[in-house]
């Protein structure tokens, strides 16, 4: 973790910090005690990559996930969100938001639209994506035929994500849980390859992550699957230029890849696998790492961010 210290935010008590977000729950002014249906979420400028979080900030880096997630949130029709209000305390407005608390599904949830990052590594040993039988022929960056779900563990901080099966997603969830995790995951992917594709990008994969509202019910009488946390952000996806896509390289991008592609260069001296934290940043990085950030802004919301 970063020596950063969660914000004190009057009538809020701070719960939990994660890699990105720091959570708080409001404080009823009347009786002072804990709400425990809303939460505060709060999007640092911290960035995290391979399971670590870097000891630098970016720059505006919580107001870009915030405030993609609001408008993209808009735009996501049919699914149901976390969100209750934008007004938040001043301390961190634009970068947070009340949502509903929710029992959150110990899953991270990934589609795939192109190949590329962990997913090639696993196709190059086993021409599959966890487990998931690929074609032979296929290169860094080539469109996948279709859309495919590749869930991970969720790990705690300082642990690694791992890759699942579907069936070992239905083994934690159960079997309708899993199968409405992998057609909304996919479904969010598409929609935002619809809508992104008229800005001049691919999102070539997204992750998400789900939480169940036990005070309500969906169609099926089951209780309700609710997105949380971020959507289609440069955090949780991969943004390409389309003009630039060309498979059998590694492409050009407007996401947290540039921070990635930097700690394992020869430049930042680090060792993936050394088991040893990345070091800080150098200031061109964080600055170009910032102007990726707001140009996938900009070029999908079609304003910049203020």
């Amino acid at each position: 973790m970063t020596n950063e210290q969660p914000a004190t935010l009057p009538g809020y008590e701070h719960l939990y910090t994660g890699k990105v977000r720091d959570l708080y729950v409001p404080i009823d002014p009347v009786t002072g005690a804990r709400r425990d249906d809303e939460v505060l979420l709060v999007a640092s400028d911290r960035v995290s990559a391979y399971d670590y979080v870097i000891d630098t900030p970016i720059p505006d880096k919580g107001k870009v996930l915030t405030q993609l997630s609001l408008w993209w949130f808009d735009r996501l029709d049919g699914l149901e969100n976390h969100l209750l209000s934008t007004d938040v305390p001043a301390a961190v407005a634009g970068r947070a938001v009340l949502v509903r608390r929710l029992e959150m599904l110990p899953v991270e949830c990934i589609a795939r639209a192109y190949l590329t990052g962990s997913a090639l590594a696993e196709y190059r040993d086993a021409g599959t994506v966890s487990g998931v039988p690929l074609p032979t022929g296929l290169s860094d960056g080539s469109k996948l035929p279709v859309t495919i779900f590749t869930p991970t563990t969720k790990a705690p901080i300082g642990g690694h994500d791992e890759p699942m099966t579907i069936t070992q997603v239905q083994g934690v969830v159960g079997i309708q849980v899993a199968s409405r995790l992998d057609v909304l995951t996919r479904r969010i992917l598409a929609r935002g390859n619809e809508i992104a594709a008229g800005k001049g990008i691919l999102i070539a994969d997204t992750k998400v992550e789900f939480g169940i509202d036990r005070t309500r019910q969906d169609h099926t009488g089951g209780p309700l699957i609710v997105l949380a946390d971020e959507v289609l952000t440069p955090d949780s996806s991969r943004f390409w230029p389309a003009d630039q896509w060309k498979p059998g390289q590694p492409q050009p991008s407007f996401d947290k890849q540039f921070v990635r592609d930097w700690l394992t260069s020869p430049a930042s001296g680090w060792d993936k696998d050394s088991g040893q934290a990345p070091p800080a940043l150098p200031d061109e990085v964080v600055e170009q790492t910032r102007e990726r950030y707001l140009e996938a802004y900009q070029r999908i919301t079609g304003t910049a961010l203020t």
